[in-house]
């Protein structure tokens, strides 16, 4: 009898683990796509002309990065050691094989934000504004980003 309840035991905790690593998963994976979607959607589209041109949006998306982006390396801290089931993109173990460089990378982000504060007043420097973006973002993406599907 104790034999059984230690096992029911370890199934519970070991179910509670897997739960709370999808958990953390879902939680990076809906963190990341809130970001890509004031750099996708928002600026990439208006910059493109498939929206029109919104500077509340773009102040909004601004303003989200500006306080999104510094929290990646906290949000990143823990691995979840699984991906979010039918993601499209997932995180690379590299992050946490080599935490330093990955946290190394936000801060490029964090300046090219803050360097483009005030200065988005139209398409084409939304466009621009996405371009610099963009390229400080895939600055961590190559290396620590997964394509899933």
């Amino acid at each position: 009898m104790k034999k059984a309840v230690v096992v029911a035991g370890a199934l519970l905790l070991g179910s509670s683990a897997v739960m709370a690593d999808q958990k953390l998963a879902v939680e990076q994976d809906n963190f990341m796509r809130s970001i890509g979607k004031a750099v996708y959607v928002t600026m990439l589209k208006m910059g493109k002309g498939d929206l029109p041109y919104d500077q509340a949006a773009v102040d909004a998306a601004m303003a989200q990065l500006e306080a999104d982006v510094p929290k990646i390396p906290t949000l990143f801290k823990d691995n979840p050691k699984e991906q979010v089931v039918n993601a499209t993109y997932g995180s690379s173990e590299k992050i946490w094989q080599n935490k330093a460089d990955f946290d190394s990378k936000v801060p490029d982000v964090i300046k090219t934000v803050a360097d483009l504060k005030g200065k988005i007043k139209d398409q084409a420097s939304v466009k621009m504004a996405f371009e610099a973006i963009n390229k400080s973002c895939n600055g961590c993406h190559e290396t620590y980003r997964l394509k899933l599907k």
